[in-house]
């Protein structure tokens, strides 16, 4: 009982963990503001993917990032440069996963299978961008269905399960002490602060979870969560689908499922469709919250929360039906981890290279030559609405995670 309650306490403190690492990156970046200043650059489709990565990857807060696109579709932006941004975020908002994985570092054999269960969520994603991004600059078919669709979601009830989230009131107020301590530092350092100790919280809490996982998860506790994850992958889709709708996060679900993989309880075969499950949960919060903008824009919101709601299970459903496209991001996820485990530098130069680096350039360079898109710029001069529809999607928890 005693070792049962410990994985309760650890599961507690990396949830607590992750909250403080996103107060941290939110701090330093500026939140909806930092994403805002970004979006400003996204002058084509792929820039405006590798914008959306970057913007959730330092705001680390998919609400903040979200918020600003639909205050931004709802200034006037056409939806069809939003997908790419949507897209991006769907990215971004992995590395955390990646973070989590470090916590085995020490140990090779578990390093290997947490990095990969960490990273095969990132190659779904960057395969599915690959395949609908050409598709939706194309023939924009993201943008049609979720146009038809909208009209037909406008008029329900308000269901949004904000007011349901027990895993925010539970976290939040140790998330806010800690929070509040590190700001007793000099504001140039308390965000960096935050950052630092929600990271070594994070590698602390994933190391003892990998060590009492191995000593609780024997004989009947295993088979009893062999077979709540699922057998097969339509179960373990499920079960990260159900998981997802319960704590409104795949971030938390995905970081979650790491150190389990870590101590050789799941299968990277398991993991995978588990992640796609949560892939799947958290646009359909986001959707059953965007009911709670009424008026003139819901139409706005609603159209956003439908486009990554058919993005992640359009997906889904194409990765499914082509038995070596399902296979692909398992396949490179332990590739990947095969060579972190020969190369510790493969984890900096995989993990910066594709959420900071590469983005960064192209911002960088887009800053550089002040290449701003006027389209953006026009939304958010909007203030009227973008300001008020920004505000009203992140009050009701509209996310993409």
């Amino acid at each position: 009982m005693l070792l049962w309650i410990c994985v309760l306490l650890l599961v507690y403190l990396l949830m607590v963990s992750v909250g403080v690492l996103s107060q941290g990156f939110r701090s330093i970046s500026g939140g909806s503001e930092g994403a805002e200043a970004i979006f400003e650059f996204a002058t084509n489709p792929l820039v405006g993917v590798l914008l959306g990565i970057l913007a959730t990857a330092l705001v680390q807060s998919s609400s903040a990032v979200t918020s600003v696109i639909v205050g931004l579709v709802g200034g006037g932006l056409p939806i069809a440069i939003a997908i790419p941004m949507i897209m991006g975020s769907n990215m971004g908002t992995t590395v955390t996963n990646t973070l989590a994985a470090l916590g085995n570092l020490r140990e090779d054999q578990a390093f290997n299978r947490s990095f990969a269960a960490a990273t095969v969520h990132d190659f779904f994603n960057l395969f599915t961008i690959l395949i609908f991004l050409p598709l939706e600059i194309i023939f924009h078919p993201l943008q049609w269905l979720s146009g038809l669709l909208a009209g037909w979601v406008i008029g329900s009830a308000d269901v949004s399960v904000s007011q349901f989230d027990f895993i925010r009131v539970l976290t939040r107020p140790l998330i806010n002490a800690i929070r509040d301590l590190l700001r007793l530092l000099p504001d140039q350092v308390s965000g960096l602060a935050m950052i630092f100790a929600g990271f070594a919280l994070v590698l602390v809490s994933v190391y003892l979870l990998n060590r009492v996982l191995h000593l609780v998860m024997t004989g009947r506790a295993q088979d009893i969560f062999n077979a709540a994850i699922g057998k097969n992958a339509g179960m373990a889709l499920l079960s990260g689908l159900i998981v997802t709708l319960i704590v409104q996060s795949s971030t938390l679900t995905t970081v979650l499922i790491v150190p389990m993989a870590g101590a050789g309880l799941v299968s990277l075969a398991q993991v995978y469709p588990f992640t796609l499950g949560a892939n799947i949960g958290t646009p359909i919060t986001a959707l059953l919250s965007a009911t709670a903008i009424t008026g003139e824009y819901q139409l706005v919101a609603m159209q956003i929360a439908l486009v990554h709601l058919l993005y992640n299970t359009l997906g889904v459903a194409l990765f499914a039906a082509l038995p070596p496209l399902w296979r692909l991001p398992i396949q490179s996820a332990q590739l990947l981890a095969d060579g972190a485990s020969r190369s510790r530098w493969v984890v900096p130069a995989y993990s910066l290279g594709v959420f900071f680096i590469l983005p960064g350039l192209v911002f960088g360079s887009q800053t550089f030559f002040a290449n701003k898109n006027p389209v953006v710029i026009k939304a958010e001069q909007n203030n009227e609405v973008y300001d008020s529809l920004r505000q009203r999607s992140e009050q009701s928890n509209m996310v993409i995670e």
